[in-house]
């Protein structure tokens, strides 16, 4: 018999929530479940997860099958209608041991249970022992988002915004550390707004700080999503000082245009995007950044369109995540003039061209540097700058070696292993 077998679709906090349900899965006996957790992003993301629940009933038709995420969360009774689903249960029950443990009872538990999302006012700091298959490890920090963009329907999944207190923050991370765990990353759904809820207010810098203080043998740290009008004074200057926080930054830019921003409802503007990169790269001169753009937002035209792409180039964007405009229902961005499908998608394709310039001259500009990997399987890993690299030699998984970049060969670095 299989044990848990979890599939994940969206973020990295999912993934990382997906590695406390298989632990909770596991302790109350559901050896034979499969528990698919969704991602409401995109239209396509949903119909995907639909996909993996049919596909998971044909292979497994002994498995019990258990629906949870943001696609579950928002619309239960879709998920609840298929018949190959056993049960949905909602984002915050799927964070609950309880809640597994009446799903192996059988036949008392509710074949639904899903709650009022924005009543939740507090996020725990689960304990996990490791992460099934990675060198690094994701350490929730925070959950929901107390912000309204026009085009997300993500608050709707995950309530406002929530922090988890530094202490717990803290001894997940010195756990992860004592398993072996080297790099760490720290990941919620808006992690700039972290703290704010908290007793004195501490920021995401602040956090970051007295993390590194008190787990002094955590070799590296990242961070997922930045919000760059969000960025507190404390963080800026650990990026400058502290080589342990890694120079690589993905930012939530969405657009480049200060009108579709506007009515995206962002809290940036163009300009406050180059002048955060400029001012990151003048403390952390190797910094690299990554970004979230969407294309074919409502009412963007071709001018709106070029200045996010030349938002590439200005801000020498590298690692880019690319959405096409996907219009969820219930929010204001749905109502708006719609841009064809055909276009965003043409649009979505330029600017992946556009960052995998970026990122390929990245790479070329690379060779000759000295790395240091973390290693992930099979001679492959990431180095400081989230570039991809395959090494010329083995070494044992979830160590740092130090390598020596030789060519770029498509996506990725050759590095020789320094002697």
């Amino acid at each position: 018999m299989k044990g848990p077998e979890i599939v994940t679709f969206g973020c990295r906090l999912n993934a990382y929530e997906s590695e406390v349900m298989r632990g909770h899965a596991a302790r109350a006996g559901l050896a034979d479940a499969v528990i698919v957790n969704t991602c409401a992003v995109t239209a396509e993301a949903e119909r995907q997860a639909r996909q993996a629940i049919r596909r998971a009933r044909r292979e497994r038709p002994g498995a019990k099958i258990v629906v949870t995420g943001c696609a579950a969360q928002i619309d239960p009774a879709r998920f609840a209608a298929m018949e190959e689903v056993d049960a949905v249960i909602g984002n915050v029950e799927k964070l609950d041991e309880a809640s597994f443990h009446a799903l192996a009872a059988g036949a008392d538990a509710p074949r639904v249970a899903v709650n009022d999302i924005m009543s939740v006012r507090e996020t725990a700091g689960h304990m996990i022992e490791g992460f099934d298959g990675r060198a690094r490890a994701f350490v929730q920090v925070q959950q929901g988002c107390d912000h309204r963009c026009t085009f997300c329907i993500i608050p709707f999944g995950r309530g406002n915004n929530r922090s988890v207190p530094v202490g717990a923050v803290v001894e997940q991370a010195r756990k992860l550390v004592e398993a072996g765990f080297r790099e760490l990353v720290l990941t919620g759904v808006d992690i700039t707004d972290y703290g704010k809820d908290l007793p004195g207010r501490p920021s995401l810098g602040d956090l970051a700080r007295r993390l590194l203080g008190l787990v002094p043998d955590l070799k590296r740290l990242r961070l997922s999503s930045l919000d760059v009008v969000e960025v507190d004074d404390a963080l800026v200057e650990l990026i400058a000082g502290e080589p342990r926080l890694l120079p690589w930054f993905h930012l939530s830019l969405q657009a480049g245009d200060d009108l579709i921003l506007k009515r995206m409802k962002r809290r940036h503007l163009r300009g406050d995007a180059i002048a955060f990169c400029a001012k990151i790269r003048a403390l952390r001169p190797d910094a690299a950044f990554g970004a979230d753009l969407i294309a074919g937002f409502p009412t963007e035209d071709e001018a709106m369109f070029e200045n996010t792409l030349r938002l590439v180039e200005e801000c020498d964007l590298t690692h880019l995540h690319v959405f096409p405009y996907s219009a969820r229902p219930g929010t204001p961005a749905a109502r708006m003039p719609q841009v064809t499908g055909t276009l965003r998608r043409a649009r979505a394709a330029r600017l992946r061209a556009a960052g995998e310039a970026r990122m390929a001259a990245l790479m070329d500009r690379t060779v000759g540097a000295r790395l240091r990997v973390l290693v992930e399987r099979d001679r492959t890993g990431h180095c400081e700058h989230y570039l991809p690299v395959t090494l010329d030699a083995d070494a044992a998984p979830g160590t740092i070696v130090d390598a020596v970049a030789t060519a770029r060969d498509g996506g990725g670095l050759r590095a020789a292993v320094a002697s």
